[in-house]
């Protein structure tokens, strides 16, 4: 094989283009261009360069017996990951599947607690002549068995996703030749879809509250009980379908280095997951604790709508923290 070809090989494994291993050369495409088309050959200086940018050595580049790749010591130490167009279509898809299950599992979260208020206010009405023990006990078991359904399809996820892991991280990656032009084209193809369901998301969101405040105004404190039953669903339709689109669209700017998982987006990441986790857990103690102690279902859950209100700004405040430093 003559160097020529080594060239074109070595670069399409590393997925560059000939403007990219140029600009990496510091000469121009047609160097370049003349060099994969054997019509000159670089110089010595180019040729260790080339060595040394690949991570062979320059008897592999240079002796045309010599077929398959020799890497320098430290070569293992330089090589940065290589996502393939099989890798790329493997996680792609693995993400699409994985997002309809975590939007099920969250879904399941969200309305976990409403048989629960609806018990414990049915439990008040004397004409069913059920204890508000027996009520409670009831609407715990019912929630523990959603969240037991949810957690296994959170821990089965995450396994699945756990050979793309990286991605999340700041180990650096590049895609394979053919990568970005596939990932770019679903991107632009999915485009419509994951607008329009951001807005049916949004409007659902913003209509559940609605029955609820209407049934206030009837002053029947178990119809609110069901209308709050009946938000908590529609809000939970909304997540679900924010989830869907989402996870399908970050797994994509993952592959492409865009949005929130830019480098610099990245170094962020961490600060805002330990305040987020924090802040829903805080949250939900407050929930816990505030109807243990006071057993006012009816209008606890507004700790989650002002949390849902004020977490943004939260996140905001992350953001800020995070450039200053």
């Amino acid at each position: 094989m003559i160097l020529a070809d080594k060239i074109i090989r070595l670069r399409k494994k590393n997925g560059w283009s000939q403007e990219e291993l140029a600009e990496k050369m510091n000469v121009s495409r047609q160097a370049v261009s003349k060099w994969e088309g054997a019509q000159t050959i670089p110089d010595l200086d180019k040729i260790l360069q080339l060595g040394e940018l690949f991570g062979v050595t320059t008897d592999y580049l240079l002796k045309d017996e010599i077929e398959d790749e020799e890497f320098t010591n430290d070569a293992s130490d330089s090589i940065v990951r290589k996502i393939s167009i099989e890798e790329a279509n493997q996680y792609l898809n693995q993400r699409k599947r994985a997002s309809w299950q975590i939007a099920i599992a969250t879904f399941l979260c969200i309305i976990s607690p409403i048989t629960l208020i609806v018990l414990g206010a049915a439990s008040e009405i004397p004409e069913f002549g059920v204890s508000e023990t027996l009520m409670g006990v009831v609407g715990l078991i019912v929630l523990f068995a959603f969240v037991l359904c949810a957690v296994p399809i959170y821990i089965y996820c995450g396994f699945k996703n756990e050979p793309f892991a990286f991605l999340d991280t700041d180990e650096p990656f590049e895609l394979a030749y053919g990568v970005r032009g596939l990932v770019t084209e679903r991107q632009k193809q999915f485009r419509d879809t994951y607008v329009r369901c951001n807005i049916i998301a949004t409007c659902l969101c913003i209509f559940s509250p609605i029955p609820l405040i209407v049934s206030g105004f009837s002053g029947d404190e178990m119809l609110c009980v069901l209308m709050l039953a009946i938000m908590m669903i529609i809000a939970g339709i909304g997540v679900a379908a924010f989830i869907v689109v989402g996870v399908r669209n970050a797994s994509m700017q993952k592959l492409l280095k865009e949005g929130e998982y830019t480098e610099k987006e990245k170094k962020k990441s961490g600060l805002k997951e330990a305040v987020g986790f924090a802040y829903w857990g805080i949250l939900v103690a407050i929930f816990l604790v505030w109807n243990y102690s006071l057993g006012d279902w009816g209008i606890s859950w507004i700790v989650f709508a002002i949390g849902g209100v004020l977490f943004p700004i939260v996140m905001k405040i992350c953001d800020y923290i995070s450039d200053k430093k």
